[in-house]
């Protein structure tokens, strides 16, 4: 479930004179008609799901912080703990950054410090936000970029697009470490990183260990050998 949107946005709006339409689309019922009534059924399941949402998020308090830049990625990520609490039965949420805020290429240092921060501020923050409502052992995180960097500096002192980059997974579940083969900063394709892990391995991993899904191969088109990330 993605959670770009903010929750207070869940619903179907439009002009007093639409409301009773509105009520009455959402409601399900019987037609005789198949493909209607599976329409009317897919309604009511979304009005009723972002009611859910809705309540779920006006409900939550938190003290947890989740960093000086929560409106960020912060704020997703408090918005999937305050589903989690709800005990909505969705098994996997997806977050990413707006904006795609780390494709720079120009005066990255600074810059890529403090998105990190923020990013290591707001992953914080919601592993310990988890474990305070008691779901820390039920709940695993996997961080990815879709992609990576070049070593060389280029001439703006920033980097440019590159093939490998690193991958994390934490929680309460994970048994910490460094899984794979170190990457070497000198042995280089044309300043390139050359990669020493097959990134689907991490998600075979996923799949198979934590959300429990046997058929990897189907999905990944092909056999990757997992890591014992998890307890």
């Amino acid at each position: 479930m993605g959670c770009k949107a903010h929750p207070t946005t869940f619903s179907r709006n439009g002009v007093y004179q639409q409301k009773a339409v509105f009520d009455r689309f959402s409601q399900a019922r019987s037609t005789g008609n198949l493909s209607l009534d599976f329409l009317t059924n897919i309604a009511e399941n979304a009005t009723e799901s972002a009611s859910f949402v809705r309540q779920a998020w006006s409900d939550y308090k938190t003290p947890v912080d989740y960093g000086a830049n929560a409106a960020g990625l912060g704020l997703d990520m408090r918005k999937v703990a305050a589903l989690i609490n709800a005990k909505m039965p969705t098994r996997l949420y997806y977050v990413t950054y707006a904006g795609n805020v780390f494709d720079t290429h120009v005066h990255q240092p600074d810059l890529h410090s403090r998105l990190l921060t923020y990013t290591a501020d707001a992953l914080r923050a919601f592993t310990d936000d988890v474990q305070r409502i008691g779901r820390g052992p039920d709940v695993a995180v996997m961080v990815f970029t879709e992609f990576g960097r070049r070593v060389p500096e280029n001439t703006s002192k920033g980097t440019d697009h590159g093939t490998a980059t690193p991958m994390f997974v934490l929680g309460g579940p994970v048994k910490g470490g460094l899984y794979g083969k170190p990457l070497s900063l000198t042995e280089l394709d044309d300043g390139n990183l050359l990669y020493t892990t097959d990134f689907r391995r991490v998600y075979a991993t996923a799949l198979e260990r934590w959300l429990g899904y046997g058929e990897t191969a189907t999905l990944l088109k092909s056999e990757f050998e997992t890591f014992p990330i998890f307890v």
